[in-house]
């Protein structure tokens, strides 16, 4: 069993930044594909950045966080990050990682004037 636990998320305004930090009770080596999806009132849960740590570490994003968002993870901290910067009212979402099977509850993220 692996809690999950996402933090960071607020209200900000446009043109804003936030980090958000995804902390693991366990070692997050032992999951080297991870990533962050959100989900928005209304829609569908939608994927916005996986981060896989193999042989070399790869970054994969939506096109609509391209340039803006940067995932990233600490495995001496078990923690993935999501910095996100120039934030738009329409990246307002609930945002949540994984690890493996496991969830977390998710953060909310508010964008608006």
């Amino acid at each position: 069993q692996v809690q999950v636990v996402e933090s960071g998320g607020g209200l900000v305004q446009p043109g804003g930044s936030l980090r958000l930090s995804c902390a693991a009770s366990r070692s997050i080596s032992l999951f080297p594909s991870t990533g962050w999806y959100r989900q928005a009132p209304g829609k569908q849960r939608e994927a916005v950045a996986f981060i896989n740590s193999g042989a070399t570490t790869t970054t994969t994003y939506a096109d609509s966080v391209k340039g803006r968002f940067t995932i990233s993870r600490d495995n001496a901290k078990n923690t993935v990050y999501l910095q996100m910067n120039s934030l738009k009212p329409e990246d307002t979402a609930v945002y949540y990682c994984y690890f493996g099977s496991y969830w977390g509850q998710g953060t909310q993220v508010t964008v608006s004037s």
